[in-house]
């Protein structure tokens, strides 16, 4: 069976995190979604996308093909009912059609009214990703199913160098992950630390918690969960709920809390962001589909980041911002509330990043990582730039 993970006209509601990826290519929990499908469904899956992204995110036709709504995780339930769709049926939850089978594949059936499919209800809960704070608030839960789903041979380090809290079944430690005299407390959620990760000496963390592969936890950071730290990450200092998708660095002190952080970016040195008000109000978040501000209903919400957007040491971010992707921002005193792509400056003076000088330091930080910045990658910037010059709210 082909199985394609699909985007529906909601993914603008979860830039700018998608702007260089598909809604299946959110990090939640442990796994992205397209992980957590592909480990269920014990095959690869492609995406049907915007046709920007299709170069890097190529779709893959099938004479038979299950299409599946790229926000949603997927539960042992879910899986089991979508295996056994029969062509033309459609499974759906909440009034929404999730998956569908077809030997059609085109971006228009995506928003049809699938008239002609028999429908199939689906009951149970499930995590399904409609805005960007939903990663965060959304996280503990995807991060537990996650565990469970990932942790069949349990293991934990036969010469103790930590201090542990809580159940032993709590508890996954790669045995090529190193822990140095540090505190894990698993009484809230599980802990599960990867391949090649490095928790120095100090360091306290509370689950539900993810340490991915060949990632670090600095010496004396205080780490809340439910927090998900992707692959080739460094942190330090304060955080608290915070997800962190991959190869971005918060390697010094500052909190950051309530925070989605996009791949390759940089928190430079004590850098803050506020993730509740004075008045203790709901927070108003920044809308790309609605062009606004919109209300999360969230008294805690702190900084959503796109990829690639670095900070300045001290910068302050207030409560609820949103940045864009590639951009550099510095300099005294709160931030705007929301930053569009390929920004440079502070809050006194803000100005379009260069497209060639962002392209650099991109280049520049893939080499670090013995990596390319392919041409595929430069298309993407340059299209998300043009975008940008035409839309300043971009």
């Amino acid at each position: 069976m082909n199985y394609i993970l699909f985007d529906t006209s909601k993914r603008i509601n979860l830039l700018p995190l998608t702007f260089l990826r598909p809604s299946a290519d959110i990090r939640i929990g442990i796994l992205t979604i397209r992980e957590k499908w592909e480990k269920y469904l014990d095959a690869k899956t492609s995406s049907l996308t915007e046709d920007y992204l299709s170069k890097k995110f190529p779709l893959s036709i099938g004479a038979e093909n299950i299409l599946i709504n790229g926000s949603v995780c997927p539960s042992k339930k879910l899986v089991e009912k979508i295996s056994s769709l029969k062509m033309k049926e459609a499974l759906v939850y909440k009034g929404e059609v999730i998956a569908f089978k077809s030997g059609t594949v085109d971006a228009q059936i995506i928003e049809s009214s699938f008239n002609d499919y028999q429908k199939i209800e689906f009951t149970e809960t499930l995590i399904i990703i409609e805005n960007t704070w939903d990663v965060f608030t959304k996280n503990g839960e995807a991060l537990i199913q996650d565990f469970h789903l990932l942790n069949s041979e349990k293991h934990i380090n036969e010469i103790r160098t930590y201090t542990f809290i809580g159940s032993e079944e709590n508890i996954y430690i790669h045995p090529s992950a190193t822990i140095n005299y540090a505190i894990l407390n698993a009484r809230n959620g599980p802990i599960y630390i990867d391949e090649g990760a490095e928790i120095m000496e100090g360091a306290m963390i509370r689950g539900p918690f993810y340490l991915g592969k060949h990632s670090q936890v600095k010496m004396g950071a205080k780490i809340y969960g439910p927090t998900t730290i992707g692959p080739y990450c460094k942190v330090g200092g304060e955080l608290n709920n915070v997800v962190m998708f991959a190869y971005s660095n918060k390697g010094h002190e500052g909190f950051l809390g309530n925070a989605v952080i996009g791949e390759w970016c940089n928190i430079g040195a004590d850098t803050n962001n506020s993730n509740l008000k004075n008045t203790y109000d709901d927070v108003r978040l920044w809308n790309y589909g609605k062009r606004t501000f919109v209300d999360t209903k969230l008294q805690f919400c702190g900084l959503i980041m796109g990829d690639h957007s670095k900070t300045g040491i001290n910068t302050m971010f207030n409560t609820g911002t949103v940045v864009g992707i590639a951009s550099n921002i510095f300099g005294s005193g709160y931030q705007r509330n929301f930053i569009p792509s390929f920004s440079w400056g502070s809050p006194s003076k803000m100005i379009d990043h260069k497209l060639d000088r962002a392209i650099l330091t991109a280049e520049q930080v893939y080499s670090r990582r013995e990596m390319a910045f392919t041409e595929i990658e430069r298309g993407l910037f340059s299209y998300i730039f043009d975008l940008k010059q035409k839309d300043h709210q971009i």
